[in-house]
């Protein structure tokens, strides 16, 4: 038997000496993470839930650490799921632990360390009281940042416990810090580089000696801790922000990623987007779905925008968030009962995407600009991939007379039924595109068609404020 697991607590031992009775283990927590790691690939099961894209890249460097017992750190820029993997690993743990009960730093029973615990069970024997603590409750995270001290991570002495009458030389004085405070259990430390090297240098006997000192108290804490940390691999590995021994005492590098493909990148965004409920259906195509997740694969081959910082998944959940709201204001305002987004709202990605990526060169709009390039460059590949050109030869010889084409981002759905009828050559293409009679879908279906017809040279586009019209060459 190696933990209880599920039931109520009162059915689990309450004693030293009942815990011994029920043939419960005491194993260390790699191994506890190691056994529970196997069953996991055994059953054919994700180690992590809700993390797309790296089952054949991350899962298997990940796996191979988990099985090896190595503390790791998770190396990549933002925005690849380093954390969510992280807090993950909690389901990895066994539900349920006994500790000596009153412990701080979850002191096993069978081999307190702490002097509560130590002066407890010598003086209660079997009879020593028992807690069981969750799994979610043995984890801890720290942020690395540059007021991070040594007592937050290791401990301190405690002045109103000394204040209380306890002499500086009891250990009973001191507060131990978050380290300690999760014996048995995972720590993490998001952005390690980001730490002074003096606090650095305190976590070296975490990781090889498996223990803390406390100031100058005379004592050691022999932890059981796995260690895992997260840091952008420019940081890690080029700029020296990290001591050559503390990097040496990590186990496993694992070196996430961005999505590989549009195709990841989508349905990442599906999962992780929000979509507001206020009373008006939202149907998103599947070529806008490209375009965002394109416009964002682009920005990540750049060469105008910084690549050292990334380019979050982030910029795409919170695009295909942004170009949403504004169907929904559309349709609130002109009261469809349906927002459907089209080209005319990629004009909105400029609040969302603007403070998610870092240009090269700060010229005076020269931001505003890159992002203008991008969402074109987004459409046009899109248009390229979903539409042969081929099937649009004569639309453009329907704007020879004069034809003029009106579109916004406040212009009715149902105003594009008039388009259909001046522009008989787009009927087809547009229904099929759109795959329904809904006058949104068809409206974003046009829009898209003209866009794409205008970035390939085929239509001119006039634009003032928020009306754009489309006329022949």
């Amino acid at each position: 038997m190696r933990a209880a697991e599920g039931g109520v607590q009162m059915s689990r031992p309450q004693t030293l000496g009942e815990l011994r009775a029920s043939g419960w283990e005491s194993v260390p927590i790699k191994e506890e993470v190691r056994h529970n790691a196997v069953a996991r690939l055994r059953a054919g099961l994700p180690l992590v839930e809700g993390v797309l894209g790296y089952e054949d890249t991350v899962m298997p460097q990940l796996a191979n650490a988990l099985i090896a017992g190595h503390d790791m750190v998770l190396l990549g820029e933002r925005g690849q799921a380093k954390t969510r993997i992280i807090r993950s690993l909690i389901e990895l743990l066994d539900e349920w632990m006994p500790i000596v009960a009153g412990s701080e730093i979850n002191d096993d029973p069978y081999a307190p360390v702490s002097k509560h615990s130590v002066d407890l069970v010598a003086e209660h024997g079997d009879d020593t009281p028992i807690e069981w603590v969750h799994r979610s409750t043995r984890y801890g995270e720290k942020l690395a940042t540059p007021d991070t001290s040594v007592a937050d991570l290791i401990g301190e002495v405690d002045p109103i416990k000394v204040a209380e009458g306890r002499y500086l030389s009891d250990e009973l004085t001191i507060h131990y810090g978050l380290i300690p405070r999760t014996n048995r259990g995972i720590f993490a430390i998001n952005e390690l580089p980001d730490l002074a090297e003096r606090i650095q240098v305190g976590l070296l006997n975490v990781l090889e000696e498996r223990d803390v000192q406390v100031r100058g108290y005379k004592i050691r804490l022999p932890l059981d801790v796995m260690l895992v940390a997260t840091a952008n691999p420019d940081d890690y590995t080029n700029r020296g922000r990290i001591i050559t021994p503390l990097k040496d005492r990590f186990g496993a590098q694992v070196r996430t990623h961005y999505p590989l493909d549009v195709a990841t990148e989508i349905t990442v965004v599906k999962q992780e987007a929000d979509v507001p409920e206020v009373g008006v259906k939202v149907e998103m195509p599947d070529f806008m779905h490209d375009i965002v997740a394109t416009l964002t694969h682009l920005a990540r081959a750049s060469s105008q925008i910084n690549q050292r910082s990334g380019v979050s998944v982030r910029l795409t959940v919170a695009n295909a968030e942004t170009i949403v709201a504004n169907a929904l204001r559309r349709a609130i305002l002109l009261g469809e009962p349906v927002a459907v987004p089209r080209i005319s709202d990629l004009d909105a990605l400029a609040s969302s995407t603007s403070g998610k990526i870092e240009i090269e060169s700060m010229d005076d709009g020269r931001d505003e600009q890159v992002v203008e390039k991008l969402v074109k460059a987004a459409v046009l590949t899109v248009f390229k991939e979903r539409c042969p050109i081929e099937q649009f030869r004569d639309v453009p010889t329907s704007f020879d007379g004069g034809q003029v084409v009106h579109a916004g981002d406040d212009v009715a759905a149902a105003s594009y039924a008039e388009v259909l009828q001046n522009v008989p050559t787009l009927a087809g293409p547009a229904r099929e595109l759109a795959g329904s009679e809904d006058p949104g879908a068809i409206a974003s279906a046009i829009e898209f068609i003209l866009e794409g017809l205008h970035l390939s040279k085929r239509l001119n586009k006039d634009a003032a404020g928020n009306r754009i019209a489309y006329r022949g060459r």
